[in-house]
Formats: structure tokens, C-alpha cells, sequence
């Protein structure tokens, strides 16, 4: 390691955890969903629920959420971008299942091959944790939605509880250098500082699971 550079380091680091989620990517589900019976059965449903014309998904991972997004959303222009290739061969799949017409992507949440302005929504649960620079990201999201665009996430984070604060920091000593798992993070308080109107928020389970769908400056995106 002696001798590396900064951006040496970084990429040797982001290629490891690329390699761990491609691992991790046919048992993912399987965890994920003991995880969403115990701690937010409805929010995948909720939040795909107020998607709305062209839609984009960051991090889409194996497209668990393509199952929830409306019809008039599946039938319009709906593009996933994921990080990991082998997550994304299963949401390849799911949604040949599915019968689901998406532009399915690999790139880096932190910097989209996407042109400014060109979705009405953008998508991104439960992922954000996972994304090193995860400003860097709400800012690409929010760079291609269009004015009056909306911009709805998902996540686990730092809880209202201080015990729990405490279990999670605790927890983050291994889960951050041995996964880039980060359990205290708080995209609200980015959205709020961006200058987003926060149209709808919860917060749910001790504070450690939250929600929320906000629009961008400038008018509505049909």
C-alpha cells in the first residue's frame, strides 16, 4: 500500500467492495427481505408509488423495486443504474420476469452518465448508506432531475435514540472499512441545505428507518 496515491487507494478500495456486492448479489435478496418484513414492509410500495413521468433509479441493485413502480411509470421511460455488475444481472433478470421495459445501466451513483435535466423523478433506497461520497450522489440526482423535479429516498438512518446512536456508531467500526456500510448518515439534512421542499417525510422504527419525496426549485416536472 506504501507508495499509493490518494486516487490509487480510493479505487483499489472501490474495486474490493465492487467485487464483495458482486458476491453478495444472489443471496441479497434473501437478506434484504427478512430486513424489510421487520423494519419497512411498506416502504418500497409508498415511495415508488409517487414516481411520475421519466423516471430514474440510483443504485437500483437487484430491482426490487421494479415490482412497485405505477403502470404509467413502467410504460414511459424508466432507466436503473447500478454499480455492481453482478446486482445488476439480477435485476436484468427480475425484470425479464417481470415483463418490465427499463433501461437497465452500470455506472457510479457519485457521477451519472446523464445529461443535466432529464428525468421528473429520481429514485434511491436503501443505497445511499452503501455510496462512498453520498453528497456526491444526491447532487447528481438532483442535477438531472428537471425544475420541479422530485426526488424520493428511502434509507436507514442515524436513529432518534441514543442507545441506538451508540449501537450504530459501535457497529460502523467494522461495517464502513469491511463493507462501506454507514449507519448514521442523514440525507434529509442534505436535501433541507440543497434548498428542497420536503413535500412528504416519516421517520419510523426508533428513527432508524426514514422517508421522504422532495421537489426540486422551478415549476412542477409534468
Amino acid at each position: 500500500m506504501a507508495g499509493r496515491t490518494h486516487g490509487e487507494r480510493a479505487a483499489a478500495r472501490a474495486a474490493r467492495l465492487r467485487r464483495r456486492w458482486d458476491r453478495e448479489a444472489g443471496a441479497y435478496d434473501r437478506g434484504m427481505s427478512a430486513a424489510e418484513r421487520r423494519l419497512f414492509p411498506d416502504v418500497r410500495p409508498r415511495v415508488c408509488g409517487l414516481a411520475s413521468g421519466d423516471t430514474l433509479e440510483v443504485a437500483i441493485g437487484t430491482g426490487l423495486n421494479l415490482a412497485h413502480y405505477p403502470s404509467a411509470v413502467l410504460d414511459g421511460r424508466l432507466t436503473g443504474v447500478e454499480w455492481s455488475p453482478g446486482m445488476l444481472a439480477v435485476a436484468r433478470r427480475r425484470a425479464a420476469e417481470l415483463g418490465v421495459d427499463v433501461d437497465l445501466r452500470l455506472g457510479d451513483a457519485q457521477r451519472l452518465d446523464l445529461p443535466d435535466d432529464a428525468y421528473d423523478t429520481a429514485v434511491c433506497t436503501f443505497s445511499l448508506c452503501a455510496v462512498p461520497d453520498h453528497r456526491a450522489a444526491l447532487a447528481e440526482m438532483v442535477r438531472v432531475l428537471r425544475p420541479g423535479g422530485l426526488l424520493v429516498l428511502a434509507d436507514h438512518v442515524s436513529s432518534t435514540a441514543w442507545p441506538v446512536r451508540a449501537l450504530q456508531a459501535a457497529a460502523e467500526v467494522v461495517s464502513v472499512p469491511l463493507a462501506g456500510e454507514h449507519f448514521r448518515r442523514r440525507p434529509l439534512r442534505w436535501v433541507l441545505e440543497a434548498g428542497l421542499v420536503v413535500e412528504q417525510h416519516e421517520r419510523t422504527r426508533a428513527g432508524v428507518i426514514e422517508w421522504l419525496a422532495a421537489r426540486t426549485p422551478g415549476p412542477r416536472a409534468r
